[in-house]
Formats: C-alpha cells, structure tokens, sequence
C-alpha cells in the first residue's frame, strides 16, 4: 500500500513543469528523504516510531548517515528539517517544507568497521525543535536537550523515549554495532534552502512559517502525513 501512495505522489511531482522545480542535489536528498519515511514508518516494521510521529513537533529525515573508520572515524550526511504548523500533537497539522542540513562529527580511537544508516529524528517539544532549527546544533553539549536513540524495530515500551525532547530512530547495518549521536554536529545549510527555494530563506521561515514553496516536496509532505495524521 505504501509503495502505490509513494509512486502516486512522485507521479504529481513528474507531471509538474520542470523549470518549475528544482532539478539538483536538494531533490535528490528530498526524494531520498521520502523513500526513508517510507521505509522506516511501515506500521509493520516500527509501531514506535509511527505513534511518536503523531504526537510531534516535527521531524529530521537523514536518508545517508556513512560513517566509516581505522583509528580515525568520521561521520557524515545529508538531512532535511520539516515541522507542523499547528500545536504539539494536533493530528491533522500541516507539514513545512524541508529546510536543508549537514551532519558531521570525527572520533578518534581503535574503531574498524563501516556503517551506513538511515535516522529519523522525531521531535516532541517546541525545545527540541528551536534547538535544531539553531544554525548548529551538537548532541550532548546541550545538557537541556534531552535526545533519545531507538534502534528501528524496536517494539518496546517507548515511556522513556516520551521524556524525550528527540527521539533518534536509526537504522544501520554495517560492522559498528550501533549509531552514536555523541558529539555530532547539525549545522544548517543556507545556500542550499536558497538554491531550493529560488531566494533566501531560514530554517525557522521554512518550518515555523512554511514560507517555503516548492512542488518537489509534496511527495515527502503527503508521505509524513499519511503515517502520523489521524
């Protein structure tokens, strides 16, 4: 069911004039960042994380964390900030455009291995939300944010995570055993909301004040708003 809403909404977007949108770097992550809500918020596969989304702020979709390291490691992606319009845990509310992030972080330590992770970053506070919607934002230097990690699939109780200002759901394979927030760095990327947009916007007049128009973002909308409205 989920992939014939998906190929529904990309065929919207492929009928849309294409000097009418943005043919470039910024769709592709957009367009990766609606394959991983797809992935991710099957009702099947994470129940958790579907019930946090109907009870959030907004959400951070990073489609390719690649972390990979001898001694030395380094992490890295694209990711796209979106935020509802209406108050915390209003059912029906709108979804933002995406406002464009980077995420990086080094560590230095004896560490082999390769991972490549989709994260979802659900966001349950207007706190949480402002903190990434800063130009940078590191986890953990922020002692009051609070920042939860679920492993996808996990169908456990999520009361802990409900304490949460973010909640990180990650799903990874490789040979590290797990993702790790510590340390890592969100900083925003202006020239891309620019190149997106056709002008200069900030993330808070994209997701605050959905200033933010373009059609090629209306598949990842309407996917985020059929699994977290109603």
């Amino acid at each position: 069911m989920t992939r014939l809403v998906l190929a529904a909404l990309l065929s919207l977007v492929a009928l849309t004039p294409l000097a009418a949108r943005a043919q470039t770097d910024q769709q592709a992550l957009v367009d990766r960042a609606t394959l991983t809500v797809q992935e991710m918020m099957s009702a099947n596969a994470n129940p958790p994380l579907v019930d946090l989304m109907k009870k959030s702020r907004g959400a951070m979709i990073c489609p390719r964390v690649f972390k990979a390291g001898f001694f030395i490691g380094g992490e890295g992606g694209g990711c796209v900030l979106v935020g509802r319009s209406a108050a915390q845990g209003a059912p029906s509310a709108p979804w933002s455009g995406p406002a464009f992030y980077g995420m990086g972080s080094g560590s230095f330590g004896f560490q082999i291995g390769v991972q490549d992770s989709e994260v979802i970053f659900v966001v349950l506070t207007d706190k949480g939300l402002r903190a990434l919607l800063d130009s940078q934002f590191k986890f953990g230097a922020d002692a009051g944010i609070a920042v939860a990690t679920i492993g996808a699939g996990v169908q456990g109780s999520t009361t802990a995570a409900l304490r949460a200002d973010i909640v990180a759901f990650a799903q990874a394979s490789g040979l590290y055993a797990g993702i790790s927030l510590e340390g890592s760095l969100i900083s925003a990327r202006s020239e891309w909301n620019q190149t997106y947009y056709g002008k200069p916007l900030s993330p808070q007049q994209i997701v605050l004040n959905l200033e933010g128009q373009n059609p090629g973002d209306e598949p990842l909308r309407e996917m985020l708003a059929h699994f977290s409205n109603g």
